[in-house]
């Protein structure tokens, strides 16, 4: 998972990191006979943070009349002074708005987003046809663009191959139920079978239950998870947490990420930005893919963290001319090789470099087989943290599926609206 460390700034003008200073605002930001500077925030602070700043690098390397100053800071902190900051003009001209792509729709609400109007093929344009399945929609209101991916990830199964040797285990799970089993038997010798977090952290438990043949609401935006197939995709996993022990309760994303680093978990669903921390710590580590589901099919997480633009923005041109750059072909294949992300656009799938990289390859396999959690579903968030994460952390500690999803959906059918 991402963790929040230090805020730092990335003015890739001068070719240096340095502090930037809080408070920054659209409306300063360049001298009127000099280069337009564009204010950048995002919340990229974990492995995959260097790729970000090489995007930033090169664009200016790219566009000498136009300089970018990054502050990279904590997403809880972006998610508190954003929404006031761009409201006054005080903000910065483009921003990653959150780790969570629903968070979008509430700066448009406040009118605080710049339509995106420079799509299309050619220099300069930000070509959405090229994005992975599903971008383009989750970020269009009212038949207008508010924001492009600053990533696409999705999310694999990491595995400790000498606890698997330990355990004699021979291969990593091929099926779901293999992934059952396997974290029973590698539960054993103070160590668990799998991490995984329930909150503070990138959703796995929407993971397990789409292999499990659930989900969590309806196209509707009605609530599922007090239906019997809902029931049934949640009840195999809460039985291995507070029955088997697989994994311990209430774990945070970081949680997660250090119970794995250290040897004492034998599985986790994870994203990319992961691989180069659990390879450093000396993890003899194994990524594929997310085992099969009881359809036959996989499943996995997309995440995509959105780049918007402020709506009093100074430099509404260059601030679209900077998200062009940002998702090109040239940026993306750059980025996917330096962090192991899978390429947000699909014209790099066939890629020789990226589907040659043991990384990139696992993930960028299975972008055609990830969907997004809780696309477009009014009150997203509060969804996810006010009914859904409190949902799994009682049925984890031993509440009966039934009458914990029978609350929650009360819970989220009051959030959407939904009334069926």
């Amino acid at each position: 998972m991402k963790h929040a460390r230090t805020t730092l700034a990335v003015v890739s003008g001068a070719a240096a990191l340095a502090l930037v200073l809080t408070g920054c605002s659209a409306s300063g930001s360049a001298a009127q006979d000099g280069p337009a500077t564009l204010k950048v925030w995002t919340g990229f602070t974990g492995g995959d943070r260097p790729g970000y700043a090489t995007i930033v690098k090169d664009f200016e390397k790219s566009h000498p009349d136009i300089r970018v100053e990054m502050t990279v800071q904590p997403w809880d902190t972006i998610q508190q002074k954003l929404p006031s900051a761009w409201l006054t003009g005080q903000g910065p001209d483009v921003a990653a708005v959150s780790s969570d792509p629903n968070a979008v729709a509430q700066y448009v609400k406040t009118r605080s987003v710049l339509p995106i109007t420079d799509t299309g093929e050619g220099s300069g344009k930000i070509n959405t046809g090229s994005f992975a399945p599903g971008t383009v929609e989750e970020f269009t209101y009212d038949g207008k663009l508010y924001g492009v991916p600053a990533n696409f990830a999705t999310l694999s199964l990491y595995y400790n191959k000498k606890l698997f040797a330990d355990a004699g285990i021979t291969d990593p799970p091929k099926t779901v139920q293999e992934m059952a089993t396997d974290a029973k038997k590698l539960t054993t010798g103070g160590k668990y079978g799998i991490a995984l977090a329930d909150n503070q952290t990138i959703q796995m438990w929407p993971v397990l239950q789409w292999l499990e043949g659930g989900d969590i609401v309806s196209g509707k935006g009605c609530s599922v998870v007090q239906t019997s197939a809902g029931q049934k995709s949640l009840s195999t996993w809460a039985d291995l947490v507070a029955k088997d022990k697989v994994s311990p309760v209430g774990l945070t994303g970081a949680e997660a990420d250090s119970l794995f680093s250290a040897g004492k978990a034998a599985m986790e669903i994870n994203g990319p930005w992961a691989a180069s921390g659990y390879k450093d710590a000396g993890i003899d580590l194994g990524i594929v893919k997310v085992p099969v589901g009881v359809d036959g099919k996989s499943s996995t997480l997309g995440s995509i963290a959105p780049l918007s633009i402020s709506a009093k923005t100074k430099y509404p041109k260059q601030a679209q001319e900077f998200l062009a750059y940002w998702t090109s072909k040239t940026a993306q294949q750059k980025f996917s090789l330096q962090t192991g992300f899978p390429p947000l656009r699909t014209d790099l799938s066939d890629d020789a470099k990226l589907t040659a990289d043991p990384t990139v390859s696992v993930f960028a396999s299975q972008v055609p087989d990830a969907r997004l959690y809780l696309p477009h579903v009014p009150n997203a968030t509060k969804v996810d943290s006010d009914a859904y994460v409190p949902l799994i952390g009682e049925i984890t500690r031993g509440k009966s599926v039934a009458d914990a999803t029978k609350s929650a959906g009360q819970a989220i059918n009051g959030l959407t609206g939904c009334s069926k």
